[in-house]
């Protein structure tokens, strides 16, 4: 990843002015960024104040304390990860709870965020037609194919929000490792409504900030307005002016038939709704990412594939998901898109893996495409689909809930960041014994045997998305039930 700030030397003390502390009887340094720009430092989102940038500083301890480790899988392309990673450590210090924390490295969550960042790729693509479609037709007269067309758009979006309501009932219902989340307290079975307000505000102000990142921070008040909406109601979305207002049509458009709005006492969100009307054709979308689906289904197919292929894969297929998969020489640390690298890169509209010259866009589907998935057929299935995750260790855990502290740290002086020179001078006075030969080839092999292909998968039976039931138990370790990780 490329620096935002060039040098990586931090001096004691920044611009700004010197006064005089009464209380402390002494002089106080007051550095410019504390007293101006604090618009273009912070952004506000639901409420909570959220570092919109870093300083050069920040930037070294991120880099040093808490970006994933190059022995990990994929360390050279943007994952999932790595976007959760960069907004754990832009949030509010009232979020760093250990039950918080925990809850962000489980594989529940990353299906569910994985699910968001997909539907809002989407659905960014449709505001951005309905906006332009706007200007065109004033004053003129759809044609009945346009209205097909603009159905069938309709239809595909409320298919990605099955998708996520699918996973987000995972969550609510308190299945598997989410159990340890769930509002209801044992025994006494009383629900802690207070605990698990905060516990939600907090979830939803982060995956605003995860999308938002991932979708190049673009379009933040669309997403944020979305966002509230999917999980809320339209009951309790805010009225900004920041915020589109769209017409009844467009409306229908957007949120699909199926979104309904009655009493606030008696209200579900839209993402419970779209799980109360789900089309019989729909139906094996909510297996997908569980079993292989096995029939003539295009449309089912095009999901599925576009969900089981891992972020550094999607290229292979075609497919932009923000900036999931793109490879990490093209952004900086707060994964900003670096525009002289991409230069360098020579991408053109003929080669361009990874959607960014070419401009986000919607196919148009093809005529009779609903009726044809009507007739299309279904078979048993035979595999079932399964996601391998990166492990968290409750090291990576503490070392989130003391960043505040490690900040701290850092800045005193415990862990040098000067210059080069005083570095070294530092590193020749210390007298730590250093690792002999046998333990750094040791080392090396051992990330080099789990990253390489074929360990610890050598049969070519095993795949790593998919296996049949009988071997399920061959990969890796396995947590829980139906969580796997890697080694």
């Amino acid at each position: 990843m490329k620096r935002v700030h060039v040098d990586n030397y931090t001096p004691k003390y920044y611009s700004g002015k010197w006064s005089w502390d009464a209380e402390k009887d002494g002089l106080n340094f007051e550095p410019h960024s504390d007293l101006t720009d604090a618009r273009e430092r912070y952004i506000i989102t639901n409420g909570f104040k959220f570092l919109r940038t870093i300083n050069q500083e920040e930037e070294l301890i991120f880099r040093q304390a808490y970006v994933r480790a190059e022995s990990t899988y994929d360390s050279d392309t943007v994952v999932i990860n790595d976007i959760r990673d960069l907004v754990l450590f832009l949030m509010p210090s009232e979020f760093l709870t250990h039950r918080f924390v925990e809850f962000m490295h489980r594989p529940a969550v990353h299906r569910l965020l994985h699910a968001l960042m997909i539907y809002f790729e989407y659905f960014l693509r449709m505001v951005e037609f309905v906006l332009v479609r706007r200007d065109e037709l004033a004053g003129q007269i759809q044609s009945q194919q346009t209205i097909e067309m603009k159905k069938t758009f309709s239809i595909h979006l409320s298919q990605y929000r099955i998708l996520v309501a699918r996973n987000y009932s995972v969550l609510l219902k308190g299945e598997g490792d989410m159990a340890l989340y769930y509002h209801l307290k044992e025994i006494v079975n009383i629900s802690d409504t207070s605990r698990d307000k905060v516990f939600h505000e907090q979830f939803l102000a982060v995956s605003t900030q995860m999308v938002w990142i991932c979708m190049h921070r673009r379009a933040y008040n669309v997403i944020e307005m979305e966002m509230n909406r999917l999980f809320r109601s339209d009951h309790f979305v805010m009225a900004r002016p920041e915020y589109l207002s769209f017409t009844p049509a467009e409306t229908s458009l957007l949120y699909g038939p199926n979104c309904k709005n009655v009493n606030y006492r008696t209200q579900v969100s839209p993402l419970v709704q779209e799980l109360e009307h789900v089309a019989d054709v729909d139906m094996p979308i909510l297996w997908i990412g569980e079993r292989k689906y096995r029939g003539t289904d295009t449309r089912i197919l095009e999901m599925e594939l576009e969900y089981i292929v891992p972020g550094p894969q999607l290229r292979l297929i075609d497919v932009a998901h923000g900036i999931l998969g793109h490879p990490k020489r093209l952004y900086n640390t707060i994964l900003e898109l670096d525009w002289p690298s991409v230069r360098y890169s020579n991408f053109s509209t003929l080669f361009d893996p990874y959607h960014i010259i070419r401009q986000p866009h919607l196919d148009i589907p093809k005529m009779d495409s609903d009726k044809l998935r009507k007739m299309s057929e279904h078979y048993d299935h035979f595999y079932k689909v399964y996601r391998i995750y990166e492990p968290h260790s409750v090291e990576i855990l503490k070392k989130w809930l003391r960043r505040d502290k490690l900040i701290q740290f850092y800045r005193s002086g415990g862990i040098l960041l000067t210059n080069v020179l005083s570095r070294a001078e530092k590193e020749l006075k210390d007298t730590t014994p250093a690792l002999d030969v046998g333990t750094i080839i040791a080392n090396y092999f051992k990330v080099k045997a789990r990253l390489r292909k074929g360990y610890p998968y050598a049969e070519d039976t095993v795949s790593i998305t998919t296996s049949r039931i009988s071997t399920l138990n061959s990969p890796g370790p396995k947590k829980g039930h139906s969580e796997y990780f890697f080694d």
